[in-house]
């Protein structure tokens, strides 16, 4: 059995497909299934659409986040922290899942779920508008 075979070849299949176009993050491995148990689930409470004010500004944040990542991973930044309302925590998200939760919100108005990071390093990540305070920095030094 070639390496294709055992996860199913990419090319044609829908999963991988969808997956790519939207470039939110890992592909759901129940995607099509009619056994999916997340069908025993109650369904997510509708989402108002976005707004062109709100798909706009959020694409600044995905291109403000890229400008962000390149600017602070030479210094070892590996993302942004935000302190959480609803639970009062801190949560760290690496730059590639902060942008997947932004471009989750432009597909379908939701941000991804995700598994709480494994005993980050506080002092590798920073607020965003500490990474905003350091980009802004850096570009009137450099004019």
């Amino acid at each position: 059995m070639s390496s294709h075979e055992s996860f199913g070849d990419p090319a044609g299949d829908p999963r991988w497909e969808h997956a790519w176009a939207r470039q939110t993050g890992p592909v759901d491995p129940f995607l099509g299934d009619p056994n999916d148990p997340s069908s025993l689930l109650d369904d997510l409470d509708p989402v108002e659409p976005l707004t062109d004010t709100d798909r706009r500004e959020i694409i600044a944040d995905l291109a403000e986040l890229e400008e962000f990542e390149g600017a602070l991973t030479p210094h070892g930044i590996l993302g942004i922290v935000v302190d959480c309302g609803d639970c009062g925590e801190q949560h760290f998200f690496s730059w590639a899942l902060m942008a997947a939760n932004l471009r989750s919100l432009l597909g379908d108005g939701r941000a991804g779920i995700h598994e709480p990071a494994a005993s980050p390093e506080p002092d590798n990540y920073v607020s965003w508008d500490y990474a905003r305070g350091f980009t802004d920095a850096l570009t009137a030094h450099h004019n």
